[in-house]
């Protein structure tokens, strides 16, 4: 079969209310769907319940006779068979790999002083259950249009922001890149325009790393880029204590820097709330940070898609979970106590000496490439399986498909490395990042998708059995979608407010800086 480019996602305009055939199999009159217990418990023999709605005709492939020909992931994997590239091969463990090593990232740097157990868990669930009752659904684009009545407009909303999303976010991989190196080669008079010339030599790092096609290849690298974070972020914890002084440490209670700025020194004041003079913009935007760091769902129902087991799902992501919370709590505390409020940089790298800074933050070298790898996968693969879909180019090795991969991640990373000069500075790209797609991401898509899945469960007859749990559920995602609107209003508001803020204020370079950007 040949190419062709992707038809949009076609609404049929009917309400459907009848349950796939695979999936009235596994239904009963009792409560079928996944309990608050059986979360917990991982009990992989739960049956999912019904579909909120008929498969989506831009999901469909040319040898499916029917919806019930996709929607299992044996009948997926059974028409993978004999092709060169095949996706439905990641195992919970490699999927666990994958979300260590988007979870267990650079962010944890970008807010040592306070930490947060924000909306991971809950909202992840319920994208598993989601993935589970419409095991055909390839990306968070698929979703979108499904959580809002199969309409187009959904499907190409979701598909800008997500976009947009990975984009920023390799974008944020090349700022930090060329802070490693500027970093590391100080104030080098070789180096001609070295902030920009840096972050072209990281994109293309990064670019040339994208290549492999599948989790399953990626899950490998991913096991490297966890480790060598998490290397980096206790070494950070155990330096920041192990120095006489933070970096910066000035013994006078007040004074004036050398660029006339009023400034407090001193021994590192630590404080369990906000000082005074905090700004809501400040506030708010560290909230941003902290956040972001543990919303990753956006490129959960890409993993879910090429897992062999979509059941065992919930093993990766509380292996993943209990890691994060105990490694964040550590090493949050430990470095805010011994560095305080006037010595904290973000990343936190910057508040530690310069033989600590170097040693620590080379540990990050895997992070700062793979992440921004995995994201612009995510991307390409969601272009990708729309120009290619039922053709030879995405199952075999053909050197139309692997021309189009590759000018395809090109492409996302030119984009990413022209943000990272827009917007080149850390805290505030991530701050942005957060409020305009994390707030859908996040947490406003699973909140609509839990309740989208008791009505189906409800139109199909399947009974809810009323108490503490059924009421903390519902509670929680009522908590979750009201978040996600406050991460879209206030936190749009204060991440804009806060980046031109920086520009009047001279705190920040300028757009396509020479400059150094290191710590």
């Amino acid at each position: 079969m040949s190419a062709h480019t992707p038809d949009p996602p076609r609404d049929d305009g009917r309400e459907k209310t009848r349950i796939d055939d695979a999936t009235a199999n596994t239904a009963c009159k009792e409560d079928a769907r996944p309990s608050l217990w059986s979360w917990i418990k991982l009990d992989d023999t739960t049956a999912v319940g019904p579909r909120i709605g008929p498969v989506l005709q831009s999901v469909a492939t040319a040898s499916s006779d029917s919806d019930d020909s996709i929607a299992s992931p044996e009948r997926q994997r059974e028409l993978e068979k004999g092709n060169s590239i095949q996706y439905r091969t990641c195992s919970w463990q490699k999927t666990a790999a994958l979300l260590f090593s988007e979870y267990i990232c650079l962010a944890i740097m970008s807010f040592p002083w306070s930490y947060s157990v924000l909306g991971l868990v809950p909202g992840s669930l319920v994208l598993w259950e989601f993935c589970l009752r419409h095991p055909e659904v390839r990306d968070v684009c698929d979703i979108g249009q499904m959580l809002f009545w199969n309409k187009n407009w959904a499907w190409w909303a979701t598909a800008v922001m997500f976009l947009l999303n990975n984009t920023f976010i390799q974008g944020l991989h090349v700022v930090v890149g060329a802070e490693y190196l500027n970093t590391m080669t100080g104030t080098d008079p070789g180096v001609a325009c070295r902030t920009v010339s840096f972050g072209i030599i990281i994109a293309l790092v990064c670019w040339l790393c994208s290549l492999p096609r599948t989790f399953n290849t990626l899950s490998k690298l991913g096991v490297f880029s966890a480790l060598f974070t998490f290397i980096s972020v206790v070494l950070a914890a155990a330096f920041s204590g192990a120095q006489k002084h933070p970096a910066g440490y000035d013994p006078r209670p007040s004074f004036t820097s050398d660029s006339g700025v009023a400034s407090v020194g001193g021994n590192p004041i630590v404080t369990a709330l906000p000082v005074k003079s905090a700004s809501y913009i400040a506030c708010f935007n560290a909230f941003l940070n902290i956040s972001y760091t543990f919303i990753g769902q956006i490129t959960l129902p890409s993993f879910i898609a090429e897992m062999r087991e979509p059941r065992d799902f919930p093993k990766a992501l509380w292996a993943c979970a209990i890691a994060e919370v105990i490694l964040f709590s550590v090493v949050g505390g430990v470095i805010y106590g011994y560095t305080g409020n006037q010595y904290m940089t973000a990343p936190a790298f910057g508040s530690l000496q310069e033989t600590y800074k170097k040693i620590a933050f080379s540990f990050m070298i895997p992070t700062i490439i793979f992440l921004g790898v995995l994201y612009a996968s995510v991307s390409t693969r969601f272009i990708f399986f729309r120009i290619f879909k039922n053709s030879q180019h995405m199952t075999e090795h053909t050197l139309t498909g692997w021309s189009t991969w590759a000018g395809i991640l090109l492409t996302t990373w030119i984009c990413a490395w022209i943000i990272a000069e827009v917007i080149p500075f850390f805290s505030s790209l991530l701050s942005l990042m957060s409020s305009l797609f994390d707030s859908f991401f996040g947490f406003i898509f699973w909140g609509v998708a839990y309740f989208r899945l008791r009505k189906a469960d409800a139109r199909a007859g399947i009974t809810r059995k009323r108490g503490i749990g059924t009421i903390l559920l519902d509670g929680t995602n009522i908590i979750i979608i009201l978040v996600g609107f406050l991460f879209l209003s206030f936190g749009s508001y204060a991440s804009v407010l806060g980046i031109l803020e920086a520009y009047d204020t001279g705190s920040v370079r300028s757009v396509f800086s020479c400059a150094s950007n290191g710590l």
